[in-house]
């Protein structure tokens, strides 16, 4: 069916009972936060998706995170009432950080599988800086280590579960993005914050030479290297010290980068704590 919202509601909306949806968890947290009709109404849409499926795909089966159990459920109602057939549903406690976050693509600072929204690099280094108190869970939920080595790793003390942060982020990194870009990663990582001398394997871009002869704002090469989106993002890293220039924090917002910023024809920008990229002409 075209999705005509009367029409919806009289197919669809007449098999949900509002007292019933009220007493689903995702509602009852928000009722007292404020819940837009759009938000009540998502439940209904998400049912409905499920339907199709099964109409159109023979779809019997709907995978998801915990907190979508409503919706899979809702789903699994209408096949049964409109179809007289039979589905599943199945969900997955959801990931989350030991501070709460949950680790979802609308989180800000979400990691991406699509290299082009996340790099291998950046993958690897957000794994390699996760909370100490979320290794474990991490590599026993994420990677296909033995439990029994697992235990080995994590049962230390201070410095040393560093290790098993960067076993962490090698094994996920290569099963995404394969070994050579997982081993890349680490190289570049260990050399970066070790001594600093070997930068070869930090992600890099070219740009052209006339660009830097001319003179470009710091802001305007970062968003052309892909280290931030807008310019506004750019502003806040710099207001907050978060951008350096081989070591160097940049402080001017209308900081101009030239030919004589460049060493052996490449800088190197840091962004926030841990993120590098090599600029080279």
């Amino acid at each position: 069916m075209d999705l005509n919202f009367v029409e919806f509601m009289r197919e669809i909306g007449v098999h949900f009972s509002v007292n019933r949806m009220l007493n689903f968890d995702c509602y009852k947290n928000r009722l007292e936060q404020g819940l837009t009709f759009f938000e009540f109404g998502y439940m209904l849409l998400q049912s409905y998706d499920f339907l199709h499926l099964y109409r159109t795909l023979g779809c019997k089966l709907q995978l998801g995170g915990s907190d979508q159990w409503s919706n899979i459920l809702g789903g699994y109602e209408l096949i049964r009432k409109l179809e007289q057939g039979q589905s599943y549903g199945m969900t997955f406690k959801l990931l989350a950080t030991a501070s709460g976050t949950k680790m979802g693509k609308t989180e800000k600072g979400a990691i991406w599988l699509d290299k082009e929204k996340t790099t291998p690099y950046e993958m690897y280094q957000y794994l390699r800086n996760v909370d100490d108190r979320d290794v474990e869970k991490f590599l026993s939920l994420l990677t296909f280590i033995p439990l029994k080595e697992i235990d080995e790793l994590t049962n230390v003390e201070g410095s040393q579960i560093n290790k098993a942060k960067e076993r962490l982020a090698l094994e996920v990194t290569s099963m995404i993005h394969g070994k050579e870009e997982a081993e890349k990663a680490l190289r570049a990582s260990r050399a970066l914050f070790a001594d600093g001398s070997d930068e070869s394997n930090v992600p890099s871009t070219i740009v052209d030479k006339k660009l830097i002869e001319e003179g470009i704002g710091i802001l305007d090469l970062m968003r052309t290297v892909g280290l931030i989106k807008s310019n506004s993002e750019g502003r806040r890293l710099i207001e907050q010290g978060g951008i350096s220039i081989d070591g160097e924090k940049v402080e001017d917002l209308g900081k101009t980068i030239s030919l004589d910023d460049f060493n052996d024809g490449k800088i190197l920008i840091r962004k926030g704590k841990k993120i590098y990229h090599q600029v080279k002409i």
